[in-house]
């Protein structure tokens, strides 16, 4: 594996980028490409809008990241420790009124079941949605550094179950934290699919059952293997187009068309990994080329920002453009933390 030194300020990079692709695809959400194009003009001209407004996957992401905070501040990331705040913090985001920005379903349904101090989390789970509100959020899971591959992967799963049951929900999020923190420590934007499709395959069989409890039983599967093993097929699956379709896709074709169109976990994983290795080096334009895209734009930005951030740091995005964007000073205060 090629690694280059880590990007001093890889954290803050990170949460302002998904912030920043966030709000590039708030307006492009649910239209196609060629509306976008008659709204926006040339997608490589795309401005950042003014207000920059965030949608829930910044809204979701800060809760976490502050979860996350108040548990490690409590002591080593562990499971209880992590979950209490964690859900307090989703359950403030769902009486929040700025929680007015068209949240998915499923967040919506179980953040009302999580309010309920008496009912275990699993219960709330909604564990057939694998929507990408299970990823969408968890970059600040690779960005903290210290913890271990278990804490890291365990912790990635338990906030996408929280809510997002479905086991490729799980795989997805954990792949996509482990994406993260593969670049903050400097991995090449070309080795980042194969590690990715290794690290599934390593994964494959394992449940972390200290961190997901019995969620496993509200399927419908024989085994906790048998139920984790049908996400990572999933996303294993979603990684070999990825692989296919890095270096044979266009730049100026819509990257749904190769990889999906983003509604579910794995697609945003993928779709948002191709619009930064189509441009690994040029963080803005691959913004742009996410938000310009006919599928879940807002997301698939977010995460497309996250990528390119944690690989190039706080000084890839301009900065007029990270003085304005919504929540810009508490991004930066958790960066600051994570920050090398």
């Amino acid at each position: 594996m090629t690694t280059t030194t880590p990007v001093r300020t890889a954290a803050t990079g990170s949460l302002l980028g998904l912030a920043l692709g966030d709000a590039f695809g708030f307006p492009t959400e649910f239209s196609d490409v060629p509306s976008i194009l008659a709204k926006c003009g040339p997608w490589r001209e795309m401005e950042l809008p003014r207000p920059a407004i965030v949608t829930d996957d910044t809204q979701m992401t800060l809760a976490l990241g502050r979860g996350l905070r108040s548990a490690m501040d409590r002591g080593v990331l562990a499971p209880k420790r992590m979950e209490r705040p964690v859900r307090e913090e989703f359950v403030d985001w769902f009486h929040s009124p700025e929680n007015n920005r068209a949240p998915g379903r499923t967040c919506l349904v179980a953040c009302r079941l999580l309010d309920d101090e008496n009912r275990p989390w699993q219960q709330a789970s909604q564990i057939d949605s694998k929507g990408c509100g299970a990823n969408m959020r968890v970059a600040p899971v690779g960005l903290i550094p210290g913890l271990s591959e278990e804490q890291r992967a365990g912790a990635a799963q338990l906030q996408a179950a929280l809510t997002h049951g479905h086991p490729t929900a799980l795989a997805a999020s954990d792949l996509t934290a482990h994406a993260i923190r593969l670049l903050v420590q400097g991995t090449g934007p070309g080795e980042l699919v194969a590690l990715l499709r290794a690290y599934a395959r390593e994964n494959r069989g394992r449940y972390h059952a200290p961190w997901l409890g019995d969620l496993w039983t509200r399927a419908q599967d024989p085994t906790p293997e048998h139920f984790i093993a049908r996400g990572w097929d999933e996303c294993l699956e979603i990684l070999e187009r990825l692989q296919a379709a890095v270096g044979t896709v266009s730049p100026e074709d819509d990257p749904c068309l190769a990889t999906g169109a983003g509604w579910i976990a794995e697609e945003a994983l993928a779709t948002a990994l191709l619009c930064f290795l189509l441009f690994p080096e040029e963080p803005v334009t691959a913004l742009r080329r996410a938000a310009c895209t006919s599928g879940d734009s807002d997301s698939i930005a977010c995460l497309t920002g996250a990528f390119a951030g944690a690989h190039l740091g706080a000084e890839a995005w301009p900065r007029p453009w990270a003085d304005r964007i919504e929540y810009g000073g508490e991004l930066r205060t958790l960066g600051a933390l994570w920050d090398l």
